[in-house]
C-alpha cells in the first residue's frame, strides 16, 4: 500500500496544480464582455456566457487524473495487478468533477436531463484522451504549408487547436450553421453572431506566444528569420481558423474583425508573453485592453459588412502592426 499511497499523493499534487489554471477564464474576452453586460443590467446574458464557459471547462477538467503519470513510466513500476486495479478505482475520485457528477446524480432536485448532460460531458472528457488517435497525436497529421515557415505554421496551428478559445468558437459556429441550415437564423443575426464567434477566439490574439514560454522566445530570437515573419507565422493559423468559424455567417466581416483583433493584440503578445496552459482559456493582458480589442474588432467587422472595401484598410492596419511589432520582437534581448 505504500507504493499506492505514494502514487496517489503525486496525482493529488498534479490535480491541485491543474485546478490552479482554471481561473485563466477570468481574463478571457468572453468573461470580460459578460461582466460588462452585467453592469449594463443584462444578467441573463451574463449567466448564459458564464454557463457556456463552465460547460467548456467541464470537459477538460473531467480528464482521467491518472493520465498525469507517463504511461511508459507507470508500466515499468513494480506494482502488483491488485495495486494497479486499486489505482484505477481510486484515481477518478481524486478529481472534484467526479464528486460533482456523483452529487448531481443523487440530488433529487436535479432533473434527469441535467444529470445526463453532466454524465455525457464527463464521459467525453474522461474517455476521449484515451482513444488511440488522441494518444498518437491527431494534430501531427496537419498538412504542410508552402514555404520555409512550414514547421512554424504547423506548430502554431497545433498550439491554437489545443486551446478552449478555438473550441468555444467552433461550437458556437456549429450551432449557427445548424440553425442556418434549418432556416431558423435570420439574416440580421449573421453579423452579431459573427462578432460573438470571433469574441470567443479573440483573446488568443493577445497571447500568441503564451504557449511557447521563455525558452521558446529565446529560440525565436535565435532563428535566422525576420521578426515580422515570426509574428506572421503566429497570425496565419489565427486567420485561417477565424475564417473557418465565420464561414457559416459573414466571412468578410469575420476576416475584418480577425485582422483588427490581431492588430490590437500584437502589443500584448510581443511585450507580455505570459505563460498560458493548454486546454484552458487564454487570458488577456488586462480588462481595459480586452475591452478596447473587442470594441475595435466589432467595429471593424461591422464596417466591412457595410462597406466590403474597408477590408483593405483592416489588412493595411494589420500589416503595419505586424511589421512594427516584428521590429519590437527583434529588439528584445535573447
Amino acid at each position: 500500500m505504500a507504493r499506492v499511497r505514494a502514487i496517489l499523493g503525486a496525482v493529488v499534487r498534479a490535480v491541485r496544480r491543474d485546478l490552479g489554471t482554471v481561473g485563466s477564464f477570468s481574463g478571457n474576452n468572453l468573461f470580460v464582455v459578460s461582466v460588462v453586460l452585467l453592469f449594463l443590467k443584462d444578467p441573463g446574458a451574463f449567466a448564459a456566457l458564464n454557463a457556456f464557459i463552465g460547460v467548456m471547462l467541464f470537459i477538460p477538467l473531467s480528464a482521467d487524473p491518472l493520465r498525469v503519470l507517463p504511461r511508459d513510466r507507470l508500466a515499468v513500476w513494480p506494482l502488483r495487478a491488485a495495486e494497479r486495479r486499486l489505482l484505477r478505482i481510486l484515481t477518478p475520485w481524486l478529481s472534484p468533477v467526479t464528486w460533482l457528477v456523483a452529487a448531481l446524480a443523487v440530488w433529487r432536485r436535479v432533473t434527469l436531463g441535467v444529470c445526463a448532460l453532466a454524465a455525457a460531458l464527463f464521459a467525453i472528457g474522461f474517455l476521449l484522451p484515451a482513444l488511440p488517435a488522441a494518444r498518437s497525436g491527431v494534430w501531427r497529421h496537419i498538412p504542410a504549408f508552402p514555404g520555409r515557415l512550414n514547421h512554424l505554421l504547423r506548430k502554431n496551428l497545433r498550439e491554437m487547436l489545443s486551446t478552449l478559445d478555438f473550441w468555444c468558437s467552433a461550437v458556437l459556429s456549429a450551432f449557427c450553421l445548424g440553425f442556418r441550415a434549418a432556416g431558423l437564423l435570420p439574416t440580421e443575426a449573421f453579423l452579431p453572431m459573427t462578432v460573438v464567434v470571433l469574441l470567443a477566439l479573440s483573446t488568443y490574439a493577445q497571447t500568441l506566444f503564451g504557449l511557447d514560454g521563455d525558452a521558446g522566445m529565446t529560440r525565436y530570437r535565435l532563428l535566422p528569420v525576420p521578426g515580422w515573419q515570426i509574428v506572421a507565422a503566429k497570425d496565419v493559423p489565427f486567420l485561417l481558423l477565424a475564417l473557418l468559424v465565420s464561414l457559416p455567417l459573414a466571412p468578410a466581416a469575420g476576416a475584418g474583425g480577425a485582422l483588427a483583433a490581431l492588430a490590437m493584440g500584437h502589443y500584448a503578445s510581443v511585450t507580455h508573453h505570459g505563460g498560458q496552459v493548454r486546454w484552458r482559456f487564454s487570458s488577456g493582458l488586462s480588462f481595459g485592453s480586452s475591452i478596447v480589442q473587442v470594441v475595435i474588432m466589432a467595429g471593424a467587422a461591422a464596417a466591412v459588412e457595410a462597406i466590403p472595401l474597408l477590408l483593405a484598410v483592416c489588412a493595411g492596419a494589420y500589416a503595419l502592426s505586424t511589421w512594427w511589432f516584428g521590429r519590437v520582437l527583434e529588439e528584445q534581448p535573447v
